[in-house]
């Protein structure tokens, strides 16, 4: 069926000559649309990608994936590539979003050689370990199926489960008893966001579900109208009772749109309710009795507004601890009791420090928090009724890399002492340890859990460091490096550069096997710190969105540049890549600076700002990038919209874009437009390749197989445009 709709589609779309044997890349059609912004003008060659009925844009598609797919294939070293990183992959077991019930630890892990993440449940006393939930055996003939959240009960009896099918991401929530494996009858969709959080009796849940929508409805809309609802187990979820809905919320907040979650704490009789724009780290919280929200008026009160600046949480009792950067753009710990809550009293616990506070969690011995020092990170512990805290020696130099559904990267159960936490580095695998503290004040021990096994490889080959890089500016970037120590600069290394700079995100050390097969190929490794992110705080977030969003891109440019100055490459074997919100990153680079990479990765990239908030989930985006309605803010996100600044008759570098067709996050229209437009204006003739999954979406439940062949394309492609030998073409 897929070759036939993309044959039907060859004689629609004008073809570009291509060898008898290869199938033909299409060409798409040209139709203008103009929209006016005020005074400003603005042409869209490609706007019917965004409304073309389904089965005719997936025809095309199809084609363009064909086409790029088949060229892909006949680079000579990508078989070896695909082994490698096979292997490598196949060998590592990753664990993550691991909690704390009790004395179980509950995680999601891969095990080595598995296609995709299994739910588990482990007895800490024993390090006994059973499987609950193996998705593999909840997809079908078409699509692979995916665990993509879960909450344990508080009594550990019972866990809700999410699942989605082909990497959409739209969830469907499930319950399961913990000792017996049974399901039980609860079903409940439209749970992407739900965040579910159990009642103390372990016998109802609270979560947040999206509306159902007519047909007819815009993309934009699909997050409006979210409820949170209180779910008894074993009734009909069109029952459930409403506790929050975001167009009747008993207090204020305004945003694009809002997202609600509602958040309990075993051995506490309060509840949060978070509310979030989507997208910005900041949220508004609110507390209320536990027994007052089936009430048809909970007795909501302010804990915070989202212009204080909180971004994490934690609760134990009536003493609530919010992470803040009200005044402390590296951020503070600020303490309240919800017995009289209110930000304005809340005293400080924790203060600013040299570091970057990144997370923290709650136990029933203090307050654990982790801070950012440099590239690497430090654990500390405030015991209760203590005035100082006390650092917490780790093993190894490293990230306390945060569990799936939370930045705080610590894990802890108020009522029991001591802390979990995943500790890894760009060359150490993931540990997950477990702090027991001492009896007296400064003493405990560290103890592996046994939740990662560790990957069975000798590392001591390889080397990273860790530098910087002047921007134009002359602000310090940092940039991490990896590479084979064995490998020389000799100014002409196959270099692939990354970067992202949005949201406050952190691109923190991180094992990762896939690259080891591109550093033992000779290949340099970079990851670049770029604004925009959260390395530096409050104040380096903010230097790199809306009206500054342009140092994210001139930030990657310099550094680059330094790259080539210090001879760790040339201008013929360096690549930049960028992700999702990477995307405005990549594509800045080689349109405002075609010359500087040979070939670039753009990667279900934002590549069309000024049209992202049309999309899914582009209203809760405007926080972070601005709109096309604000006359102040339109020519800031026209500046980032890489796809309106390619110019016909340019060199562009050779591009590889990726998308996901069931992408709920940057649709697949905007990869498509942007390779659609460099393959018109691009003049010096080299490759631009549109790579679709059409089982994937934003990578999120992506399997392994999935993910390793993708890699393999990517890197056999950079190699083939560097000229590397056995990564040439015959034909």
């Amino acid at each position: 069926m897929k070759r036939l709709l993309a044959s039907a589609m060859l004689s629609i779309f004008a073809a570009a000559s291509q060898a008898a044997d290869l199938p033909t890349q299409p060409v798409a059609p040209v139709h203008v649309v103009i929209d006016h912004y005020g005074g400003t003008t603005v042409a869209d060659p490609y706007r019917w990608m965004e409304t073309e009925p389904k089965p005719q844009f997936r025809a095309y598609l199809h084609a363009q994936d064909d086409h790029a797919r088949a060229l892909l294939l006949r680079i000579p070293g990508r078989s070896a590539l695909l082994r490698d990183i096979g292997a490598a992959s196949g060998l590592s077991a990753r664990a993550y979003d691991a909690t704390l019930v009790g004395n179980r630890y509950f995680y999601l892990k891969r095990p080595a050689g598995a296609e995709l993440a299994r739910l588990y449940v482990r007895e800490a006393a024993s390090g006994q370990e059973r499987l609950l939930v193996d998705p593999g055996t909840l997809g079908t003939a078409a699509s692979h199926a995916a665990i993509d959240q879960y909450a344990a009960s508080p009594d550990g009896t019972l866990v809700a489960y999410g699942v989605s099918q082909g990497g959409s991401e739209q969830s469907v929530l499930h319950v399961i008893e913990t000792a017996t494996g049974h399901a039980l009858s609860d079903s409940i969709d439209r749970a992407q966001f739900a965040a579910v959080s159990w009642a103390g009796d372990s016998k109802s849940f609270f979560y947040s579900r999206t509306a159902k929508l007519p047909a007819s409805a815009p993309a934009s809309e699909a997050y409006s109208h979210i409820r949170v609802l209180h779910h008894q187990l074993g009734q009909d979820p069109q029952a459930d009772h409403v506790v929050l809905d975001v167009d009747h919320l008993p207090f204020g907040f305004t945003a694009p749109q809002v997202f609600p979650s509602l958040q309990l704490t075993p051995g506490s009789d309060y509840a949060l309710a978070m509310i979030s724009d989507g997208v910005s780290p900041e949220v508004a919280i609110y507390a209320a009795p536990v027994d007052s929200l089936d009430s048809s008026n909970p007795a909501w009160r302010s804990v915070a507004a989202q212009r204080d600046g909180v971004t994490g949480v934690t609760l134990r009792g009536a003493a609530i601890s919010l992470l803040s950067h009200d005044g402390a753009p590296r951020f503070k710990i600020m303490r309240e009791d919800l017995a009289h809550p209110g930000y304005a009293s809340a005293t400080t616990a924790v203060a600013q420090g040299g570091g970057v506070i990144t997370g923290m969690a709650a136990a029933a011995d203090g307050l654990y928090y982790a801070q950012r020092e440099g590239s690497m990170f430090t654990l500390h512990r405030l015991a209760n009724d203590t005035p100082a805290s006390v650092p917490i020696a780790l093993p190894f130099a490293g990230t306390i890399e945060p569990p799936l559904e939370d930045t705080g990267g610590l894990v802890a159960d108020p009522r029991e002492s001591g802390v979990l936490l995943s500790l890894t580095s760009w060359l150490h695998p993931e540990v997950w340890l477990r702090y027991a503290p001492g009896r007296a004040l400064g003493t405990g021990s560290l103890a592996d859990t046994g939740i990662a096994p560790g990957f069975p490889r000798d590392l001591s080959g390889y080397e990273a460091i860790e530098t910087v890089a002047p921007a134009r500016d002359g602000t310090p970037i940092p940039i991490s490096i990896l590479k084979k120590k064995a490998v020389l600069l000799d100014g002409r290394r196959p270099t692939l550069v990354d970067g992202y700079g949005s949201y406050g995100i952190s691109l923190d050390s991180d094992f990762a096997t896939d690259v080891l097969a591109w550093l033992d190929r000779g290949g340099v490794f970079v990851e670049t710190h770029v604004r925009g992110g959260g390395e530096g705080g409050l104040e380096w977030h903010l230097a790199g969105k809306i009206e500054t969003k342009e140092h994210t891109i001139s930030d990657f440019i310099d550094c680059a540049n330094w790259l080539i100055a210090h001879r760790y490459t040339d201008h013929a074997h360096i690549a930049g890549e960028g992700t999702s919100a990477g995307g405005i990153l990549i594509g800045g680079a080689i349109t405002q600076d075609p010359s500087l990479f040979r070939a670039a990765l753009i990667r279900v990239g934002s590549s069309n700002a000024s049209r992202a908030e049309f999309t899914e989930n582009g209203p809760s985006n405007i926080p972070e990038f601005g709109t096309v309605t604000n006359p102040e803010q339109l020519p800031w996100l026209l500046a980032m919209d890489a796809y309106q600044h390619v110019k016909d008759g340019t060199n562009y570098p050779a591009v590889l874009l990726t998308g996901g067709a069931d992408d709920p996050r940057v649709s697949v229209w905007e990869p498509a437009k942007m390779a659609a437009r460099l393959q018109v204006a691009s003049s010096g003739g080299r490759p631009v390749l549109l790579r679709i999954e059409f089982d994937a979406g934003h990578g999120l439940g992506s399997t392994r197989t999935q993910r390793d062949a993708e890699t393999a394309d990517e890197y056999a492609f950079l190699l083939w445009q560097f000229g590397v030998a056995g990564f040439q073409p015959t034909r």
